[in-house]
């Protein structure tokens, strides 16, 4: 069984803070890669910024991905992913009007449960890794609900409820191990 579990959706949706929860509970958890690109990129004077250039920006995340996936499958329980390879990949493919997302149906799987918080403009809040506003989170959302079931992904939805039922829910959803 594959135990590396995404949580995807809106930018703002409440992922990271989830993930946090998860990790309190000793769970191994992965960062969102965006997020790590963008602090090496802003304290090295970097390029491949989302706001400067978005094709650099997402197959640094694609490679990434690809790397957290793999240093992952060591663990012995589930792994809980803020964002995954579908998303690096679902953003070069609108940047570039490239299909990316096709070349890796199956080549690099993740559980086949993948969690999206939706958007939710009540706890959405800008930071300086996250500079888009909430029309583009939400237009990055609707890429995703659409990306991860053609690539073979059962999504559940995780309800806009505190952090720790978010975090009950979200375990419910998933087999014992």
């Amino acid at each position: 069984m594959i135990k590396c579990v995404v949580i995807s959706g809106c930018s703002g949706g409440g992922k990271s803070t989830l993930l946090e929860e998860l990790s309190r509970r000793g769970y191994a958890t992965v960062e969102e890669p965006g997020r790590r690109i963008v602090r090496e990129e802003l304290a090295g004077q970097g390029a491949a910024l989302p706001w400067v250039d978005p094709a650099a920006f997402a197959r640094r995340a694609i490679a990434m991905a690809l790397e957290d996936r793999k240093l992952a499958q060591v663990q012995p329980g589930w792994t809980f992913f803020d964002r995954g390879l579908i998303d690096a990949a679902s953003a070069l493919q609108a940047t570039t009007g490239k299909a990316m997302l096709e070349t890796l149906r199956d080549q690099h799987p993740y559980h086949h449960t993948v969690f999206l918080t939706p958007p939710w403009p009540e706890i959405y809040v800008h930071d300086p890794e996250r500079r888009h506003g909430f029309e583009e989170a939400v237009a990055e959302y609707d890429r995703l609900t659409t990306a991860y079931p053609e690539m073979g992904y059962d999504v559940v939805i995780l309800p806009k409820i505190d952090v720790p039922a978010r975090a009950d829910f979200l375990l419910s959803q998933l087999p014992e191990l």
